[in-house]
């Protein structure tokens, strides 16, 4: 059934802003000229974007006006997607519950049409234990609903082929560490993830994330190569770098590359966004990982597929930021 058209204002927005609202408005819409030039030199199967969207830090940056998180969690979309840059998103919040469809429905018109959402499958799907933040009582325990495919359909898949339809990117399998006496041998976890992967539809693209550094097997690529799943180079504390993975898990056998930038290697959630809120500028670059990030994106662009880089506030200080570097750098060509 065709979407109803969204409900427009009587009035245009430039009739009702104040002098200093406008001013702010001209200084994005300046900045915004400024990246349509390095956006212009990027090939368009590179789509970049960042972990969620509602951070007031990035008034200026990639919001004109000063606006709460929940306002921009509500309908922040419609200025994020104006930043040239910025063509995908990653949507976490289905990692610990499921996005109502209303939800997925207002993304959908708050974007435009060749723009494309990164999801986390939820939780109940990848954990085979029950963690204390989704039932404390019976944190710990075995989850049944680990890699059940049907649970997956219903809570997940369904919804977003439904209400993202075409805008539906690649869906995130972020396989979370756990605790000595929860984890699968190696072997196990590639068998089980190898019957996982066959039973999903083919219609839509899957990427897997480790955050165990023994997943990383030669069992483990030989799934993905089999079942046409990519693997997510991830940026995060415990893992290999993303340069090193490419060495574990080869660009040339990913139908697609994912990249997400997390957090520094030996580096803590809580710590870093201690030190860098409120994401409003780079806290601490690190050209390393940016380095990695734009060989990966050349390698991906000599082959002719698409790629995605999503970036976390934690990675540097500020994900929009980070972003405009990595671009810059790549649209430099050197």
């Amino acid at each position: 059934m065709p979407r109803p058209p969204a409900q427009r204002s009587l009035f245009a927005p430039e009739l009702t802003m104040s002098v200093d609202e406008l001013r702010e408005r001209e200084a994005i819409e300046r900045r915004r000229d400024q990246w349509r030039t390095i956006a212009a030199r990027v090939r368009p199967e590179v789509r970049f974007g960042t972990s969620s969207w509602s951070f007031p830090g990035w008034k200026g940056i990639v919001y004109p006006h000063k606006r709460t998180t929940h306002d921009l969690a509500y309908d922040g979309l419609r200025e994020y997607s104006k930043h040239p840059l910025l063509r995908t998103v990653g949507i976490d919040r289905g990692y610990y519950a499921p996005i109502p469809r209303d939800d997925l429905a207002r993304y959908f018109e708050q974007t435009p049409d060749d723009f494309v959402f990164c999801t986390k499958a939820p939780e109940l799907i990848v954990s085979p234990i029950i963690s204390a933040h989704r039932d404390k009582h019976r944190a710990g325990e075995r989850n049944e609903d680990f890699l059940s495919v049907p649970r997956f359909a219903d809570e997940m898949l369904s919804p977003l082929l439904d209400e993202l339809g075409h805008k539906t990117g690649p869906v995130l399998l972020e396989f979370p560490p756990l605790p000595p006496e929860a984890r699968l041998r190696p072997v196990e976890f590639a068998e089980a993830l190898d019957d996982f992967l066959a039973e999903l539809p083919r219609e839509m693209p899957f990427a897997v994330e480790l955050r165990d550094r023994a997943l990383f097997t030669e069992d483990y690529r030989a799934v993905l190569a089999r079942r046409g799943v990519a693997h997510v180079y991830n940026y995060w504390s415990f893992v290999p770098t993303p340069g090193q993975q490419r060495a574990l898990v080869p660009l040339e056998e990913q139908p697609f590359v994912v990249t997400r930038l997390l957090l520094k290697p030996g580096t803590r959630y809580e710590a870093q966004r201690e030190a860098f809120a409120p994401f409003d500028r780079i806290v601490e670059e690190d050209r390393g990982m940016r380095f990695e990030v734009v060989e990966i994106l050349r390698e991906a662009e000599a082959r002719g597929v698409p790629a995605y880089v999503l970036v976390n506030n934690k990675a540097e200080g500020c994900s929009p930021a980070t972003i405009e570097a990595i671009a810059t750098e790549l649209a430099s060509g050197t």
